[in-house]
Parts: structure tokens; C-alpha cells; sequence
């Protein structure tokens, strides 16, 4: 069970796999949070299911997924991506029912410690036919992707980037997670910080564009941090950080900060670099070096993309996941 906010990600979802996906419009946002939806019909699909995975934790239709799975025997795991929005799962602890929480990240897992014997490590994964080096590449940009939220810490990458280098902000403003007042704040402070720089900010992607994007790239940028520009703490900033392993695959550079999990994800001086939180100086440093030493940034490039079809593709996450399932299936 996942969830998908867009239409066009719904229709994309049913049309790209051989399997049978069923697809249920949520009939009800508790507390209005457009990050809980709930629908009931998926009830059905659940009476046909062997093995129940749902993708995210702290929402009422995981909720209803766990009971059902508890009253009738079938087995249930988690993969919790984040978020999520009010629910009784956090008085109930329904994860003394679940029978395995299979985690992105080894820190994803550390949050989940109290459910020991449960955690299990299954990781992300990237299309790696889809993105791809394409032939001809160049180094003409720096990248960012993802959604226009303070702790994704563009600012610091806005501050860090010159007139010399044109800089693109691929993504969009994400309401059910601010305040629209906050967003239009925050794309407003990205705006300003532009001023006199060479900034694009780009909401309309697909992966097509993306792949060109990457392949365009000197380096993808992913500058998450703790404590945002306003002063808001975030413990959680990156369980994984999937655009890195799309812009690996693309064997493009990757610059992130040391938080959350993405040191798992790059390895530092190898298939890119890690630097400080908030520190646009460190940023501005590492993208220097990648210009000045194309040669080495290519081979960071190629080391990248190698440690993804090594480790992360979704054909070995299918791997670990079924593996799991049997696993628990047979010791009951």
C-alpha cells in the first residue's frame, strides 16, 4: 500500500508494471491533513493479499491495514518514508503488531530501535535504464531536486552558487506540509537570495527532463538540515535521499550535508562529497573543486553510478523484501 499525490503519478504507477494495481481515491483527510488520506475500499484488496507492505507508518489507512492484518492473520510490514499526519498509532503503538519494519536507511532503522528483532534493512533503489549517462554529457549546471521546503536547506546552496554558474531548482512547494503563508515565504526568501545569479526554478519536470538535467549537471546538490532558516528544528531531515542515487545513476557528482542518512548514501571524496549543515562556504568550496578538477569529478561520476547497480537498484530492494517476506512466512 503507497500513496500518490498526483494524478499523473497515479496514472504512471498503474501503466509502468505488469502487476495489478489497484488505485482508490481517499474519500477523507482526518483533521483535513492532505497527508493522511484514507479510503476504505482498499479493505477489499487487503482480503486478497498474502503479505501486506505498507509505505508509510504514522497514517490511519496503515492503521486500518495493521487491525485488519491483526484480526485475521495475514502479516504486515512497514516501510515508513516519513511524514504522515494525525493518527492513533501514536497512543496505540501498533508497532508491537507489526512483523517487520523494513527501513531505507540504517538511520531510518535507529528510529524504529525499540522494536528490536523487527528492523530490517532493505534500502532504496533507482531505475538505472532510465537514468542513465547519456552520450555527449556536460558539466554546465548545478542541481537541485526535490521539494521547496526549509529543511531542504536551498539557501544555503542559493548562497553558496556565483554569477559564473547557472544554478536550477527543480521542484515544487509542498502545502499539506507548511502553511501556504510559510511556503510563499520561504519561495520568497529563495527568490531574493537569486537576486543578480544565474537561478532557474523549474516545477514542471518529468524524468525525461530529469534525466537531461542530471547529465547536464556538474553535481546534484542535496543541502538538508537540522534547524531551518526560521528557526524550526528537524530530527528527521533525510531517511535516505533518493535524487542522489538518480543523479549517481546518471554517474553524476553528488554534494550533500552529514545529515539524517545521507552519509550512507555518499561516500565522501569517492562518489562526491559531504560537508557541514548549513554552511554555504563548505558548499561553495566542493563545487569549486569539482570545476577545477573535471577529470577526477568525471571518475566520481563513474564510481557512482557503479555503487548503484552494486547496491542499489530495485531489483535488489525486490531481492531483500521478498527475502523478508519468505523469512517470516516460514517461522511464523
Amino acid at each position: 500500500m503507497s500513496f500518490a499525490s498526483q494524478a499523473d503519478e497515479r496514472e504512471s504507477l498503474a501503466a509502468e508494471t505488469p502487476l495489478e494495481v489497484r488505485l482508490f481515491r481517499p474519500f477523507w483527510y482526518p483533521r483535513g491533513q492532505r497527508t493522511n488520506p484514507v479510503s476504505l475500499r482498499f479493505l477489499t484488496a487487503l482480503a486478497d493479499a498474502d503479505v501486506i507492505h505498507c509505505h508509510q507508518f504514522h497514517v490511519v489507512a496503515t492503521t486500518l491495514a495493521i487491525a485488519y492484518a491483526r484480526a485475521t492473520g495475514k502479516r504486515v510490514f512497514i516501510t515508513d518514508l516519513g511524514g504522515g499526519g494525525w493518527d492513533l498509532s501514536y497512543r496505540l503503538d501498533t508497532g508491537r503488531w507489526v512483523d517487520g519494519f523494513l527501513h531505507l536507511s540504517e538511520f531510518s532503522a535507529r528510529r524504529f530501535a525499540r522494536y528490536e528483532g523487527k528492523n530490517r534493512l532493505i534500502f532504496a533503489g533507482v531505475d538505472v535504464e532510465r537514468f542513465r549517462p547519456l552520450p555527449g554529457r556536460t558539466y554546465e549546471t548545478v542541481l537541485y531536486v526535490g521539494r521547496l521546503l526549509p529543511h531542504k536547506g536551498i539557501n544555503y546552496l542559493i548562497e553558496a552558487v556565483d554569477a559564473t554558474i547557472e544554478l536550477r531548482v527543480i521542484g515544487r512547494l509542498w502545502e499539506p506540509q507548511l502553511g501556504a503563508t510559510r511556503s510563499a515565504e520561504y519561495l520568497d526568501l529563495l527568490r531574493t537570495l537569486a537576486r543578480g545569479k544565474r537561478v532557474r526554478f523549474i516545477s514542471d519536470a518529468d524524468d525525461e527532463r530529469l534525466v537531461r538535467e542530471y547529465n547536464a549537471a556538474l553535481a546534484v546538490v542535496l543541502p538538508s538540515v537540522y534547524t531551518d532558516v526560521f528557526g524550526a528544528q528537524h530530527p528527521t531531515p533525510e531517511l535516505f535521499g533518493l535524487t542522489l542515487l538518480e543523479a549517481m545513476a546518471c554517474a553524476t557528482p553528488v554534494i550533500a550535508t552529514a545529515v539524517g542518512a545521507l552519509p550512507e548514501v555518499v561516500e565522501d571524496g569517492v562518489t562526491g562529497f559531504l560537508v557541514p549543515p548549513n554552511d554555504a562556504r563548505a558548499l561553495a568550496d566542493r563545487l569549486r573543486w569539482l570545476r577545477q578538477h573535471p577529470e577526477e569529478a568525471r571518475r566520481m561520476g563513474e564510481r557512482g553510478r557503479a555503487r548503484v547497480l552494486e547496491r542499489f537498484t530495485w531489483e535488489a530492494v525486490a531481492r531483500r523484501c521478498l527475502a523478508i517476506y519468505r523469512e517470516v512466512l516460514r517461522t511464523g
